[in-house]
């Protein structure tokens, strides 16, 4: 692989970003992979993209994209004005796995969340991701807190 190439999304990605999401035990069931882009997708990249404090990210191999990730930029109070870097929906194509991208993803992320001020980085992952979680302690986060969700 040469060296990724990490951009914002635009709209013509979301086929791409999609399919990665579906493309594990956990988002087989919670996303839709239809050959088109649902307008649930579209109406959500649209705020996503209005919103100078998120950015949908992409990562490139020549012309295809080999991965992807959210991240939040979050202003706060607590912690003497922290902000934070939210890191989400991270994905890789599954013929790029293991590959050492999600190292090179990450680094880039971090360099970002630096890039906007940001003193802390943190993250979420669904308690089934086993390989997720060594892979997060092998980079250095901690699982500090425990998170909770309320479906509504």
């Amino acid at each position: 692989m040469d060296e990724p190439r990490f951009r914002r999304a635009t709209t013509a990605d979301l086929r791409a970003i999609v399919t990665m999401l579906a493309d594990d035990v956990l988002g087989a069931s919670r996303e839709n992979a239809s050959p088109a882009v649902d307008d649930c997708y579209r109406a959500a990249f649209a705020e996503i993209d209005a919103d100078p404090n998120q950015f949908l990210c992409v990562v490139e191999d020549g012309q295809q994209i080999v991965g992807t990730l959210h991240l939040t930029f979050i202003p706060g109070l607590s912690r003497n004005g922290t902000k934070r870097g939210q890191i989400e929906a991270v994905r890789i194509a599954s013929d790029r796995r293991g590959g050492k991208l999600g190292e090179a993803m990450f680094a880039w992320a971090i360099r970002e969340c630096r890039a906007n001020g940001c003193s802390l980085i943190q993250l979420t992952t669904d308690k089934a991701r086993s390989d997720a979680h060594r892979f997060y302690d092998r980079l250095g986060f901690e699982p500090t807190h425990i998170g909770y969700k309320l479906k509504i």
